[in-house]
């Protein structure tokens, strides 16, 4: 079998000597952050020109250090597995879909968690907000992956003010159930839970590591009426909500940020900014002027908000336009904790704080990832090498690949711009044609399909994809199981096979 570190350049990303002598040798292990937005638009923070305010952000991505290459997954559970795991999901089993309700599955136990190795590095480890990697099991709730307290909720598209979903409440102090914020809007109670969180924090417990997942912004797309009244002049019901909602979450980063200097915790603290996916275009989300949106392996999918804030970056105030990925930052956050590499972790990220604190680009490739489960589109391009008939992208230095079936292509303009229109433009299962490429580099709104200029360059990537898919595992993805949730008889969503 292929092991995946061998199909890369390899990139470093954080530790000069100059650096490396500040932070581990005899300084203090940092305190790390990130902070993760549920289906944040790529053009809906303020600095991609949006017209919804986030000054916060802004301030912070202007004083750090933006991301103009990141990437994610296009959808929810992907992107959090391989966060914690630091591994693509072909590796983990999580390539196919989100983890819903019923189904008995997880983020599997075997793979150590971001938390978990931190937390053996000797830092408190503490989550807020979103999980969504499985709960069937008790083995799989936050408390037992690593993290030292977890403030927050299981599944996904529950309501902001009663926190329940399909009438049955999920919401949980660590194991606990929590009955008693009905009516509290969920930006503002996990953004004061992550603030205790700061404020209870004791330096005798070692360095802090805090994973804020925001609900924020995904539907249902509710929010205060303050913060909605806002933005009267936006015409769109949905996305009027939808920038309050940005606006509110805004507010709150300022709120988590204004703790830990009042704690006196920021001059040694990285703060990571991110959002899961592209945004839901034509549902309140935005990614003009890319390609493609939530669900689709088009650069509106997967390119997402990124920035770093820190003062113990070395350069700051520009953008980095290396590439980077979700998986880079479990290895990240290992070197700014000084734990030494554990290749016993087959990570397929890469420490990145070089790259990013000294404006270097080190990552040259990137598997999008490979979906076996998803129905194929038209017939393999070649006999001998990836079937492109499977739905699959891959990065490698300035160009993407995209086969089979790559998501709905249209381009979505922002609703309250009376300048700018729509794009759209069909594509389905039924197209005969399965392979695109572009130069993202020159072409990063993916206007120029360039497959049949370099048939080359096309072979090369196809057998790279076909190297990946050597060292994929089996998919794990289970029929639901309704009528053996027990939420259905206790009215709160928990474990049902304990």
């Amino acid at each position: 079998m292929v092991s995946p570190r061998h199909l890369f350049v390899v990139f470093l990303l954080f530790a000069t000597p100059s650096v490396s002598a500040f932070l581990f040798d005899g300084a203090p292990k940092p305190n790390i952050v990130f902070i993760l937005a549920d289906d944040y638009g790529f053009h809906d923070v303020g600095y991609h020109g949006s017209r919804i305010r986030t000054p916060i952000m802004d301030k912070l991505a202007g004083e750090g250090v933006k991301l103009e290459n990141y990437y994610v997954q296009p959808i929810c559970t992907p992107t959090r597995s391989q966060l914690l795991t630091g591994r693509y999901q072909i590796h983990t089993g999580m390539q196919h879909g989100i983890i819903h309700p019923h189904q008995p599955t997880g983020m599997p136990l075997q793979f150590p968690t971001m938390a978990d190795t931190l937390k053996a590095g000797g830092y408190a480890t503490h989550m807020v907000g979103k999980w969504h990697l499985g709960y069937y099991k008790s083995a799989y709730l936050p408390n037992n992956r690593g993290f030292d307290s977890f403030y927050g909720y299981l599944l996904g598209s529950e309501d902001y003010f009663r926190h329940d979903r399909e009438g049955h409440l999920d919401l949980r102090d660590n194991l606990v159930p929590d009955h008693n914020q009905t009516g509290v809007y969920s930006t503002h109670l996990f953004t004061q839970k992550a603030v205790d969180v700061i404020k209870n924090h004791q330096s005798s417990q070692g360095p802090m590591f805090l994973y804020m997942s925001y609900q924020a912004v995904h539907g249902p797309h509710e929010v205060p009426a303050s913060y909605r009244a806002q933005y009267a002049d936006i015409k769109d019901d949905e996305r009027r909500t939808y920038a309050g909602m940005t606006t509110c979450m805004d507010e709150g980063i300022g709120n988590l940020t204004k703790a830990l200097k009042d704690a006196g915790m920021w001059d040694n603290t990285v703060l990571v900014f991110s959002s899961d996916n592209g945004g839901t275009a034509g549902h309140g989300g935005n990614n003009w002027p890319l390609r493609g949106k939530k669900g689709t392996y088009w650069e509106g999918g997967m390119r997402a908000v990124g920035f770093v804030a820190s003062p113990l970056l070395v350069h700051k105030g520009y953008t980095n336009k290396g590439l980077v990925h979700v998986t880079d930052w479990y290895p990240t956050f290992m070197k700014l904790a000084g734990i030494p590499a554990k290749p016993s972790l087959h990570l397929d990220g890469f420490d990145q704080w070089n790259a990013i604190s000294n404006n270097a680009h080190a990552r040259h490739e990137l598997l999008h990832n490979i979906d076996i489960l998803s129905p194929r589109n038209g017939k393999p391009l070649f006999n001998d090498t990836f079937d492109t008939s499977i739905k699959a992208a891959i990065r490698l230095g300035d160009w993407k690949l995209v086969t089979g079936y790559g998501g709905q292509r249209s381009r979505y303009a922002p609703p309250e711009s009376s300048a700018l229109h729509d794009e759209l433009e069909t594509h389905s299962h039924t197209d005969s044609q399965n392979v695109y490429l572009y130069n993202i580099k020159d072409d990063p709104e993916e206007r120029n399909d360039m497959s049949q200029n370099h048939p080359q360059r096309i072979r090369t990537m196809l057998d790279l994809l076909l190297k990946y898919n050597a060292t994929a595992v089996d998919p794990i993805y289970p029929a639901d199981e309704h009528n053996k949730n027990l939420a259905y008889r206790t009215g709160v969503w928990g474990p049902w096979y304990d």
